[in-house]
């Protein structure tokens, strides 16, 4: 009986693993949040909740949002400074390299059901193109939602550096729609995303769950991209 031997290799960085989900957290809290700003129980005194009061208030649950916000805002700006100086944290999409697109080629003929298996990578394209999709859609939240919480004061620094926005768009109701919609489109995306990982995790059982954990994922073949990461000749991550 021939033993399946994997390797080991240490991918992402502990920068890269603690902003990962101080983001889950904070976008799970700034969509349901946020539902509850856009439709809070009415019932109350100028629309203010009754139910919970003490525990549902809208100055509240805004003040959370913000907080989320703020929070989320610090952890992309930090987690695109680790992108720059973790080389395991970067694996961008090489667009201008006929490889790259092979590999898109490869991995969406095996999630079609077309052929059984696609070859070993640390970070297939597909998975590339979605982080950063998911990427420009929170920097369109965090840009459409400053824009909206610093034009209550249209004459201080934060209007200064947002206020350009409502009118690029075609106004403030512009920008809530614009900011209302994708954070659907990023919620719509993490639960692909969460599918697509539980299910590498099932059928390839490379670590694709525990490495943003351990920062490590097991391969029992030599991944195609490793030449972006590891010197071959050390062994060791560039």
């Amino acid at each position: 009986m021939s033993e399946n031997y994997r390797k080991v290799y240490y991918i992402f960085s502990p920068f890269l693993r603690i902003f990962h989900w101080i983001m889950v957290l904070c976008i799970i809290t700034l969509f349901f949040t946020g539902l509850y700003i856009t439709k809070p129980i009415s019932g109350g005194v100028n629309g203010e909740p009754t139910f919970g009061a003490m525990v549902l208030s809208l100055n509240m649950i805004r003040n959370i949002h913000f907080l989320a916000a703020f929070t989320l805002t610090a952890s992309f700006i930090l987690k695109i400074y680790g992108f720059i100086v973790n080389k395991g944290d970067r694996l961008f999409p090489r667009v201008w390299e006929k490889s790259f697109w092979l590999c898109m080629m490869d991995v969406s003929l095996h999630y079609m059901l077309i052929q059984p298996t696609h070859k070993s990578y640390l970070r297939n394209s597909l998975a590339r193109m979605s982080y950063v999709a998911l990427y420009l859609m929170i920097l369109v939240e965090i840009l459409t939602g400053f824009a909206m919480y610093l034009m209550v004061n249209p004459n201080g620094m934060g209007a200064f550096l947002f206020g350009w926005i409502n009118p690029m768009v075609g106004g403030e109701f512009t920008v809530h729609l614009i900011h209302h919609y994708v954070a659907w489109l990023i919620v719509l995306s993490a639960i692909g995303h969460v599918y697509m990982v539980i299910r590498s995790e099932f059928m390839e059982g490379e670590g694709e769950v525990s490495s943003m954990f351990s920062g490590v994922k097991a391969l029992s073949h030599e991944p195609v991209d490793i030449g972006e990461i590891i010197d071959k000749k050390t062994d060791t991550v560039k």
